[in-house]
């Protein structure tokens, strides 16, 4: 499989679906599984996915992160 590189194509009903994902529902699945959103449990679950996606993450980028870039660049730093 090739890997991509550059803009991640935009999903609307994805981020919609990543949005309203309710905090009840990661409660109760939290309750059940001690070890459900920790850090590190991806690898342990399925290496060769958790790899492939970091390695995703890193090449690609998303329009979200086009705009953090643009309305962050424009703060200046405190030097307190």
């Amino acid at each position: 499989m090739k890997m991509k590189v550059g803009l991640r194509t935009p999903s609307l009903k994805r981020s919609i679906k990543a949005r309203t994902t309710g905090k009840l529902k990661r409660q109760v699945k939290s309750a059940v599984n001690p070890l459900y959103g920790k850090k590190g449990m991806g690898f342990i679950k399925n290496p060769e996915k958790s790899v492939k996606n970091a390695i995703y993450h890193r090449t690609t980028f998303g329009v979200g992160d086009l705009v953090k870039t643009s309305t962050g660049s424009h703060k200046k730093k405190n030097s307190n």
